[in-house]
């Protein structure tokens, strides 16, 4: 598993900034670090490199424009080598937002949006179940309505102590 990259304070502080939103100007950035704009594109820059930043986007309101049905889908695979054909497979329905690789009863975990009850049924049954590999879903949950959607805040977080290594004692 890839080690976490090293962040600094001002990494810290460009990166809660610019998680509150994505639209900040760079100026306005610096002004709250007090350093230059140059060297907040530099940090951003580095950032984006690294992969810590992997971009940004406009956010649409599901509800708002039709798909007011959102619901959560267990699916198990016949084999889990089968797991990255049926992964590119569930990423061509517009309708799967979230694919997770899991572990316990479920291969596989998505969360997808559907205009109404009728289209969910339509998008499992036509579109999901279709899929070779997939032995049977179990959609568990309809979500009525999401109380929030927020960036993990990991800076704002207890940090765990660093281990001891010290094998002397």
């Amino acid at each position: 598993m890839p080690q976490p990259h090293r962040i600094d304070q001002l990494d810290k502080k460009i990166l809660q900034l610019i998680a509150q939103d994505a639209r900040i100007p760079f100026l306005e950035v610096a002004r709250e670090c007090n350093v230059s704009g140059a060297a907040i594109h530099q940090r951003i820059q580095k950032l984006k490199n690294t992969g810590i930043i992997k971009g940004s986007e406009f956010i649409i309101d599901n509800y708002k424009v039709g798909y007011q049905t959102c619901a959560f889908i267990g699916i198990t695979l016949n084999d889990n080598k089968a797991f990255a054909r049926v992964a590119e497979e569930l990423k061509q329905i517009p309708e799967i937002v979230e694919c997770h690789f899991s572990t316990g009863k479920y291969s596989l975990f998505v969360k997808i949006y559907a205009r109404d009850n009728k289209h969910l049924f339509q998008v499992i049954i036509e579109r999901i179940t279709g899929i070779q590999g997939i032995s049977h879903t179990e959609t568990f949950q309809i979500s009525l309505d999401e109380v929030f959607n927020r960036q993990l805040s990991v800076f704002d977080a207890v940090e765990a102590p660093e281990p001891d290594n010290d094998l002397t004692e």
